[in-house]
């Protein structure tokens, strides 16, 4: 899955495409580089950022979706019940939802569901999130919504654990060493799995402190690769052909491979 941030404010700067035909040029380019999927959002959800009225949200998604749903599977990234519907009217086929309260909107509308956990909203979900246990209490939220989404007529469905939603670095880690038990429940539940680490604070705790955004190339990489290794569906990201060569590679038995 391809980003396509339509707005001036997301985290990585490099990649934003605040006007249409940036967007949409970007898109196109996404497909032509081998994303399975592009998910185009109007209203970044970084920590901190801002609510971003309807209308200039609406103004922001609906012209790129209905140019780029030509060339292949486009999500729409929101917390707006208005904007998934008018994305899906304008050829989207997933509603990406970053605030849990979406299931019965896409069930309405017939289209995929991607139910992601958060913890808060993006002016408060990084400041002192906390959990017992969070690998258990995002695992039962995630099982709840897909229940919910499952009864309100979804019929494809993945699930996502919110890495940097409401989560300490401590929490996305945990969340990643336990990706193979969030697949076997999703798959009990007839769900996939989307994971999106690409770029993300996070990956600065992993060893010395990186300098940019851009400087979290290698660690992007590297957990997209153990995301795949473990049996996830989708991995949300912004290094498209390099991501798109480690899935082949993993795709390949180690047999065929050339040391």
């Amino acid at each position: 899955m391809g980003v396509v941030n339509v707005t001036p404010d997301s985290f990585f700067e490099t990649v934003r495409t605040p006007d249409t035909a940036a967007a949409i040029a970007r898109g196109r380019a996404l497909f032509d580089a081998g994303c399975d999927i592009v998910d185009v959002g109007g209203e970044s959800t970084r920590p901190g950022a801002l609510d971003v009225a309807l209308d200039e949200e609406l103004a922001r998604v609906v012209p790129v979706i209905a140019a780029l749903a030509a060339y292949g599977p486009i999500s729409v990234d929101t917390r707006k019940a208005e904007v998934a519907r008018a994305a899906v009217a304008a050829g989207a086929s997933v509603v990406n939802d970053v605030s849990m309260t979406l299931p019965e909107v896409a069930g309405e509308l017939g289209v995929g569901y991607v139910a992601m956990h958060t913890q808060g909203t993006p002016q408060t979900m990084q400041i002192n999130p906390h959990y017992d246990d969070v690998v258990g209490e995002v695992f039962a939220t995630l099982a709840d919504l897909a229940q919910r989404a499952q009864s309100a007529g979804v019929r494809q469905l993945w699930l996502d654990p919110g890495i940097g939603f409401g989560k300490r670095p401590d929490d996305n880690w945990a969340l990643l060493r336990h990706l193979r038990e969030l697949v076997e429940l999703a798959t009990s539940l007839g769900a996939g799995v989307l994971v999106g680490t690409s770029h993300k604070r996070f990956l600065d705790t992993a060893g010395a402190p990186l300098a940019t955004v851009e400087d979290r190339f290698e660690g992007s990489l590297a957990t997209a690769a153990w995301a795949l290794s473990q049996g996830v569906s989708i991995v949300r990201v912004h290094d498209v052909v390099a991501c798109g060569h480690v899935r082949d590679l993993l795709a390949r038995p180690v047999e065929e491979v050339s040391l």
